[in-house]
């Protein structure tokens, strides 16, 4: 003859219980916050990284002089002292504000459209020579 097991007392959980499932909004509300998340780093990088890196648009002075390097439709621009002598210098002539139409500047200076955050500007340039 075999003995019935024993009744289980209030403070023994059965061992084949499981722990409930995590609630369905609590899932949702991860997924949420893990695309949010990923949203936010992506902008950070887009927005914060140039300035970080010093690959932000530079917004010159009429008489300053910069450096413009890279290629044309990605220039990197520089501000840098007049008498250094480097290649690619130039000298700021003016900066039209508000526009991208590099045809401002006419046809005896250089032009460049830049924008730094919501500002769109043109600056005009004169090649420095080489010294």
């Amino acid at each position: 003859m075999t003995t019935p097991p024993a009744p289980l007392s209030p403070e023994q959980p059965a061992a084949s219980e499981q722990p409930a499932p995590a609630k369905k909004g609590s899932r949702i509300l991860k997924k949420v916050g893990g695309v949010v998340l990923a949203i936010a780093l992506a902008l950070g990088v887009k927005l914060g990284l140039p300035y970080l890196t010093g690959d932000a648009p530079v917004h010159a002075k009429a008489g300053e002089c910069v450096t413009v390097t890279g290629p044309d439709n990605d220039p990197k621009v520089d501000t840098t002292d007049c008498s250094s002598g480097k290649a690619d210098l130039f000298k700021v002539v003016k900066v039209i504000d508000d526009t991208f139409d590099v045809n401002k500047c006419g046809t005896e200076l250089s032009a460049l459209a830049q924008q730094l955050e919501s500002d769109k500007f043109v600056l005009c340039l004169e090649e420095v020579p080489a010294k």
